[in-house]
């Protein structure tokens, strides 16, 4: 079994109007999710930040209405995750999909809209995308602010209603006032900054602290992240998770692929039906019991309610 805690396919679905069921732009479709052992896949709202300031919330509207209308309605064996007991409760043959945010800037600076979204069923939260919003600077803005005032209400906000905060993407100085105030941090789809010098790695001292805090971390698949050469395979996507587990990540550690959301691939990982050999490969190098809390368990015992 394994669970993705990041994809975009939402975001492609609402630019280009593809159909989920069969579309051959998705790396997430609907014929390959069913062909893959993905059990769980997360699903993302991410509005790019060239949409319009005053047409942002509404795009992000119409992409939870994609969710709804083209992923859980039409499938009687799709189940809609917002518990940890809507995990546990999947019967063989039944797959789960569960809705996230890529970006505060959606919401301006109107805790409602946050509100309305985890009414809609958002269960992680990624408080900036790389640009700044109300919330906080992102990683690619140069003045690398942390969490404004209302910032910290959006992390308190999530607290109260059990909903992972999500550090990727995340200016560093907010990483760290989100460490200091968040109940559930994690950091959707994050490699290591040892590996491949992409500022929206993680460093050690963040990895630790991640450790520390008990958060959820997910490896992604995007090649920049990977090494700093110009083309990835599945093997330099092994080779961060050993590095995390070796540095003491192993009960953190998961799988946050960002299919759809990169124009660059994976030699190895195209899509979810390249799991099944991913894999074994991760079974040559790791116990089978070190194999599910990478691929599964690691995200189930931390979900936050």
């Amino acid at each position: 079994m394994i669970i993705d805690a990041h994809c975009d396919a939402l975001y492609k679905m609402w630019k280009y109007e593809l159909p989920f069921e069969s579309s051959e732009h998705l790396q997430v479709n609907y014929q390959k999710w069913m062909d893959s052992p993905v059990k769980i896949q997360c699903f993302a709202i991410f509005v790019p930040p060239e949409v319009p300031e005053e047409a942002q919330f509404s795009a992000a509207l119409k992409m939870a209405n994609l969710f709804y209308e083209q992923i859980i309605d039409p499938y009687d064996h799709i189940k809609l995750i917002r518990t940890s007991s809507d995990i546990e409760t999947l019967k063989k043959g039944e797959k789960g999909a569960m809705l996230t945010l890529e970006g505060c800037h959606v919401i301006g600076s109107d805790l409602y809209k946050l509100k309305t979204l985890l009414r809609l069923g958002v269960k992680a939260v990624g408080l900036t995308w790389n640009q700044a919003n109300a919330v906080c600077d992102g990683i690619e803005e140069q003045r690398g602010a942390g969490l404004s005032s209302f910032g910290y209400e959006v992390v308190k906000l999530l607290n109260e209603e059990k909903v992972w905060t999500d550090v990727s993407h995340l200016s560093y100085q907010g990483f760290w006032d989100v460490i200091d105030v968040a109940a559930f941090p994690m950091a959707s789809h994050s490699n290591s900054i040892a590996l491949a010098s992409h500022k929206r790695n993680l460093d050690e001292h963040q990895i630790q602290q991640l450790i520390k805090n008990e958060a959820w971390i997910g490896v992604t698949f995007v090649p920049d992240f990977l090494n700093d050469e110009k083309e990835a395979t599945y093997l330099d996507v092994l080779g961060h998770i050993a590095y995390y587990i070796s540095v003491g990540a192993e009960d953190c550690l998961g799988i946050g692929s960002d299919f759809d959301g990169t124009s660059e691939f994976v030699r190895g990982l195209f899509d979810p039906t390249d799991y099944p050999a991913f894999y074994q490969e991760l079974l040559h190098r790791w116990p089978g019991d070190v194999v599910e809390k990478i691929t599964s368990q690691n995200f189930i015992k931390k979900f936050p309610c």
